[in-house]
């Protein structure tokens, strides 16, 4: 089985996600993007061991302390899309303009695609090219235990925002009807921010998708 627990880290209070197989009890990381104690110790007290990191985007709550843990525990890096290059190139900036810890640009060690998958012990994820968000933006999607990791693309009720560099509103409304309603009503997602909800409750009652 596969099992998860989210942390919301740093300021912005993101969801980073822990998940593991529970037979093999290997971990990977969702989107570190900061706080790496309290991360480090959650690892520790649920007793698993921690092999790869997973980025959906590399805005800098998402991924700022992605390089440091990946240099501390040498740990591959998966994800995001390249098309967030220069979001990675601009994270020692973005980490002075936010006021967040020092972060350093990441080299990936696989470059993520719609239609690519993971592997986490016995288990195997989905990955879906999301933009909108941000043009390199990807999703983690487990058909098993109907769950998706979805960053920034959406949230109970709202959705990302598109203002940034590179963001495009119809890109992630199509990403959203296009990529994640297909994955099921049932299917639970974990946005980047904020509660989980379902596909099927954002497809009836979120303002800006309802009805899509």
């Amino acid at each position: 089985m596969l099992h998860y627990e989210t942390i919301p880290v740093t300021a912005f209070q993101q969801n980073c996600s822990l998940v593991w197989c529970d037979k093999t009890l290997k971990a990977a990381v969702i989107d570190p993007g900061g706080d790496l104690d309290v991360l480090l110790a959650a690892v520790k007290q649920l007793g698993v061991q921690l092999e790869q990191i997973w980025i959906t985007h590399a805005h800098i709550d998402h991924a700022g302390a992605t390089a440091e843990l990946a240099e501390q525990l040498d740990l591959p890096i998966y994800g995001p899309h390249e098309a967030d290059q220069f979001w990675i190139d601009n994270l020692p900036q973005a980490a002075i303009n936010y006021g967040f810890a020092p972060a350093k640009v990441f080299h990936p060690t696989r470059w993520l695609h719609d239609g690519d998958t993971v592997t986490l012990g016995e288990h195997t994820l989905q990955v879906r090219h999301c933009p909108g968000h941000t043009p390199g933006h990807v999703v983690f999607y487990s058909p098993e235990i109907k769950r998706a990791f979805v960053g920034d693309v959406l949230f109970a009720g709202s959705i990302g925002r598109t203002d940034f560099p590179q963001g495009n509103y119809d890109d992630l409304i199509a990403s959203i009807t296009q990529r994640l309603w297909p994955m099921g009503d049932d299917t639970v997602f974990i946005p980047g921010h904020g509660p989980e909800s379902t596909f099927g409750r954002e497809r009836v009652s979120n303002p800006y998708v309802g009805g899509t």
